[in-house]
């Protein structure tokens, strides 16, 4: 999900009938039986990285217990002048128990998955062994560029980076069958369900009227046979949860329930079991 007062989410957030503030993450959570969220995003103002931007523009100065993040990697303010000073920041962050990963911009930020600019973040997540998630496939607007977001891509850095985990971010839409291939092909590679669709809508009736751009997902899903490589995610506030949680129930078998909505996300971000257990015990 993402979560900033900075940008465009308050915004979007009205357009699903919800404010993008804590308060109602926390509501929003306790109705629909949701225990922990990670932040995704990357912003440019102040000194890069910033400190838990997600978090201090809402004027709080730690994360609630009910939100991890992964760390944006902004690829475009990267030189070989700053390099070393970037990834010592990551590096102090990867020490924080908010971090629960590394978050790449494909197709947004002009550079393969494979480009080396992005190398020394990989290694970064083998050491402190958290994921890597790419955005992959359709972009939000029509600045992103999408051969950059072709979830083929990971296959070469899968393949190159072994012992780290990667995460094909919104199932990389529309490029569905290469997405699932690749996630079939290495046992490093996952998937993730957000962004499928956005805005405010009726479950029963979406579910009817998408079925044919539904079915695409239902299908690769049973080749793929594999249901502990997918995950659910929202990219919310993009979209309401509830009406999405029905979304993806549609699309996975019910005995894969427990995996899809909760348990592959404990194995693949692994920080989070601590994190919880930490909140647990105070």
């Amino acid at each position: 999900m993402h979560f900033s007062a900075h940008g465009i989410f308050d915004k979007t957030a009205e357009n699903i009938g919800a404010k993008c503030t804590l308060d109602e993450l926390k509501q929003q959570f306790k109705q629909n039986n949701i225990v922990l969220s990670i932040g995704m995003g990357v912003d440019k103002s102040g000194d890069y990285p910033n400190t838990n931007p997600q978090i201090i523009y809402h004027g709080e100065d730690r994360f609630p217990p009910f939100m991890m993040q992964c760390l944006g990697v902004d690829a475009s303010v990267i030189t070989k002048e700053n390099i070393a000073d970037v990834l010592d920041s990551f590096e102090a962050k990867m020490n924080e128990d908010t971090t629960a990963g590394i978050k790449i911009y494909t197709g947004y930020q002009p550079f393969y998955a494979t480009d080396d600019i992005y190398k020394p973040f990989y290694k970064l997540a083998q050491k402190y062994d958290v994921p890597v998630v790419f955005h992959m496939g359709d972009t939000a607007n029509s600045m992103g560029r999408l051969k950059y977001s072709h979830p083929l891509v990971v296959d070469d850095v899968a393949v190159d980076f072994p012992n780290v985990r990667f995460v094909i971010a919104h199932c990389g839409t529309p490029w569905v069958a290469d997405a699932v291939e690749v996630a079939a092909k290495n046992k490093n590679v996952y998937i993730d369900l957000s962004g499928l669709m956005e805005g405010k809508f009726e479950a029963k009736t979406q579910i009817e009227h998408f079925k044919p751009y539904l079915d695409v997902f239902r299908t690769w899903f049973n080749y793929l046979g594999n249901y502990k490589k997918l995950m659910y995610g929202s990219d919310w506030p993009l979209v309401d949860f509830a009406s999405y949680i029905e979304v993806i129930k549609s699309i996975v078998p019910e005995f894969a329930y427990e995996d899809v909505f909760y348990n592959n996300a404990i194995k693949v971000f692994d920080r989070i079991s601590n994190y919880l257990n930490k909140w647990r015990t105070v």
